[in-house]
């Protein structure tokens, strides 16, 4: 099983939309699981599932609830979400009350390993415990960024933080919300890729089409298939797929999917 953490310091890069989009375009070929780490419940309420796990968060870490309790299906074949709901509040205090903290979300990961071929986590922003158990559990992690010095500098707070863990995790930053009439966004659009190695030549454009997800309650590629910004998500899980070496296809379902409604 491959864990892709999408994750960035800043907040409204559109971390949330990523994860989606690469849990959509994972499960055309794998059984996938998004896991919603973020107490919003963006990816939750996204993927039309209910924002209710079983016990609270709390029950979920100390190992009372098991993982598998709280994953619901979506409208989508092969791909469910462990959802978020409002005690995710306490995440933080609830894992920095256990044992081993640091690992806890990777305990949970390990008990629907035998389930899932791609979990994808969709992480809060920030310095976190949170973000530390994610970073450790990852086999990638992908950095959403705007074409801005904020955003730039998160990049470099993200290689700082995965540098200084105990597992060296690879990194794929891609740029999102481009805005060609920029002249900077034109700029590092047509550049980064070249100066920073995390980079991808991949470019997410600024886009309703984007903006859309939450009225349509569904990933990009399932309501507006043929648009550049389905393309790119495509694109951006085709690099992270051979990041993480993912050959193997699904075989089947998982339990909790039924066939897509969209």
């Amino acid at each position: 099983m491959k864990v892709i953490a999408v994750y960035s310091t800043k907040g409204g890069v559109g971390k949330t939309t990523t994860a989606v989009n690469l849990a959509w375009e994972a499960s055309r070929n794998s059984r996938v699981l998004l896991w919603d780490l973020d107490p919003q419940g963006a990816a939750t309420f996204v993927l039309n599932v209910k924002p209710k796990v079983k016990g609270g968060v709390n029950s979920l870490v100390t190992g009372r609830t098991d993982a598998t309790a709280s994953v619901r299906a979506t409208a989508y074949e092969r791909l469910d979400v462990l959802p978020a709901d409002d005690s995710y509040r306490d995440l933080d205090l609830v894992l920095d009350a256990a044992k081993k903290s640091t690992h806890r979300l990777g305990r949970i990961l390990e008990s629907v390993a035998r389930e899932y071929d791609v979990v994808v986590l969709d992480c809060p922003p920030g310095s976190s415990l949170v973000a530390e158990n994610a970073l450790r559990a990852a086999d990638v992690v992908v950095v959403p960024l705007i074409p801005s010095p904020l955003s730039l500098r998160s990049l470099d707070q993200v290689v700082s933080i995965v540098t200084e863990s105990a597992k060296s995790t690879p990194i794929l930053a891609f740029l999102t919300m481009v805005d060609r009439r920029k002249t900077g966004h034109r700029v590092a659009a047509e550049s980064l890729h070249g100066a920073r190695p995390e980079v991808l030549a991949i470019s997410l454009p600024a886009t309703v089409v984007v903006e859309r997800m939450g009225a349509e309650r569904a990933p990009v590629a399932a309501f507006a298939p043929n648009t550049t910004a389905a393309r790119a998500y495509k694109d951006l899980w085709t690099a992270v797929a051979a990041a993480v070496h993912l050959t193997k296809p699904a075989t089947k379902p998982t339990k909790k999917s039924h066939p897509k409604a969209h």
